[in-house]
């Protein structure tokens, strides 16, 4: 880990750059200021053929009370993301993520309940055929679950190869996430960063029984 100052201030082209390296930044806090650069040992994936959609998953995902957009509200993911008793989303943290999606490398996942509430989204940061997860959140049972699933959908419909989690939690791992080396995950990146995905191409609108039938199919496959 690297100590951050104002004499390295990290700039959104300092932040691609060291995406493209294998590294990102966090905070200790909201209120701390400082940031720091993590480069783990071991190294969270979701494999892209292996997330797991339990039947109770598949249930929430057919269910008419919710619906799922794309890019529509970051900031609102983002602020969902970060309104948790301890988080490592601070302001300079949330600003240069914002910068990342105005020019076009960062995009959200929303979940919206039949009243317009936000109730649950995942965002993280494109670069090639990489994507790069940051955070997720949920104000409703299977929110977030329901934005990784169709997150996973996207990926694999647009091109992606590399669905980078971080570090790997008891959550992500219940749902297929894997850990691998760190040498491992610099081979997937470095592959990954030689090609070009679009994750939000136009009319790319699906319904939960077409993203149960192509993960069907990808469970047979394997």
């Amino acid at each position: 880990m690297k100590d951050h100052d104002d004499d390295t201030a990290i700039t959104p082209e300092l932040l691609l750059q060291a995406y493209m390296s294998g590294i990102f930044p966090m905070s200790e806090g909201r209120d701390d200021p400082e940031l720091f650069w993590v480069d783990p040992r071991r190294r969270g994936v979701f494999p892209l053929d292996g997330f797991h959609i339990s039947r109770s998953l598949a249930r929430s995902l057919r269910r008419p009370d919710h619906r799922v957009s794309v890019n529509e509200d970051f900031a609102g993911v983002l602020e969902g993301c970060a309104d948790r008793p301890e988080t490592w989303i601070n302001d300079e943290i949330a600003g240069l993520y914002l910068d990342l999606h105005r020019r076009g490398y960062a995009s959200s996942v929303e979940v919206w309940d039949m009243e317009g509430a936000l109730i649950g989204g995942v965002y993280g940061v494109t670069l090639g055929r990489a994507f790069f997860g940051e955070s997720m959140f949920s104000r409703r049972t299977d929110a977030s679950k329901i934005a990784l699933a169709w997150l996973v959908d996207r990926l694999n419909l647009t091109g992606f190869s590399l669905f980078d989690t971080q570090f790997l939690t008891t959550h992500l791992a219940s749902l297929g996430g894997v850990e691998i080396s760190r040498a491992e995950y610099h081979r997937m990146l470095a592959e990954a960063l030689q090609g070009g995905a679009d994750f939000d191409p136009p009319a790319l609108q699906q319904s939960a029984d077409d993203l149960l039938a192509r993960h069907a199919r990808l469970q047979i496959a394997k």
